[in-house]
């Protein structure tokens, strides 16, 4: 294909080149993503939740921000590192080392060695071990609507005031994609994989190399750097301990320092006593244009108050802030969990 005819590509051409390209390289996280939205869209949107503190759930709501954390600020001490780890260890395979080079270089020579040397400089320098911003968001189901799931709420515990926000992203639509790319995050499921298993994963990818062989051999050498460099990056960030697997999470990440975006705004902020940086994700379409799709008008579904003495307060309090931001029926899309544990 010439780069005539790829500029030719409509929206959904590229798109449905993009998934192929996904499933290639991600195929855990492109299964995910059809099994979340029933093979391929059959469904019209997926609904994601974020637990918080009733207090943090206010600020989202008035501001439309949603905070993005350091990685190394996350409560399990070990993100990131455990999934480069992980990968290390594959690399560090001489059989497996050269398996991968051999599959990838067979595309274009030499693109596995500069996709490794470009991952391998930017972790030296830390950036992604320590400038890695994360939003952690886990699949909600029908069947949580009215009560939530019991270990979020456990993991807030205490008597803070605890809050399920609940979203609702579509399928595919175009100015969804608009708004990922202006903020420059990425979206996509968490994989909870032993060393063995991730191993065995890494060979079904250099097996849907061998198999697409054709369809890589007329994408961009730059193009399939940045893919592999990509699937490394992302499957750093997004691998966790089979431990975590109930949480069913999905992350939004930023790279400020790969990718930057003049949309996402820093701040320092003091969280459990620690003062850290924080980036601010904007659900407001007042910021840009780009960001219509992601408005939170647009995207919010419903919220769910954890159990706590004070339900009719928190319910009047967040019910009349929705009804403020322009929600319809905020009323009657706010419920209360009545799971009978101690706050």
């Amino acid at each position: 294909m010439s780069d005539e005819q790829k500029a030719l590509l409509s929206p959904d051409e590229k798109f449905e080149r993009d998934k192929k390209l996904e499933g290639i390289f991600v195929p855990r996280a492109r299964k995910r993503r059809d099994e979340v939205y029933e093979l391929g869209g059959k469904r019209p949107f997926a609904r994601f939740v974020h637990y918080t503190s009733a207090e943090a759930a206010l600020k989202i709501i008035i501001q439309k921000r949603l905070w993005m954390r350091n990685a190394a600020c996350m409560a399990d001490f070990r993100e990131v590192e455990h999934g480069f780890s992980i990968l290390l260890s594959y690399f560090s395979k001489e059989e497996k080392r050269t398996a991968f080079y051999q599959a990838v270089n067979s595309v274009a020579p030499g693109v596995g060695e500069q996709a490794v040397k470009k991952f391998d400089d930017w972790w030296k320098t830390g950036t992604i071990r320590f400038k890695t911003f994360i939003l952690s968001t886990s699949e909600h189901g029908s069947d949580e609507d009215v009560h939530g799931r019991l270990s979020m709420w456990r993991a807030f515990g205490g008597d803070t005031g605890r809050v399920a926000i609940v979203f609702r992203l579509p399928w595919y639509a175009e100015g969804l994609l608009e708004g990922i790319k202006a903020l420059n995050i990425f979206f996509g499921p968490v994989v909870y994989l032993t060393e063995n298993d991730y191993h065995k994963e890494f060979c079904h990818i250099l097996d849907n190399i061998a198999t697409n062989h054709e369809i890589l051999s007329s994408v961009d050498r730059s193009k399939i750097v940045t893919i592999i460099f990509n699937m490394f990056l992302i499957g750093t960030v997004c691998l966790k301990h089979c431990g975590f697997r109930e949480e069913q999470e999905w992350r939004v990440m930023h790279f400020p320092s790969l990718w930057n975006s003049p949309l996402m705004k820093s701040e320092t902020k003091v969280i459990g006593g620690v003062p850290q940086k924080i980036y601010k994700l904007p659900l407001d379409t007042t910021v840009a244009p780009a960001l219509a799709a992601l408005d939170f008008s647009c995207i919010f579904d419903r919220l769910i108050i954890g159990p706590t003495e004070y339900s009719w307060a928190m319910y009047e309090a967040f019910s009349e802030t929705l009804s403020n931001i322009g929600i319809q029926d905020a009323y009657k899309r706010v419920c209360v969990s009545n799971i009978p544990i101690r706050t």
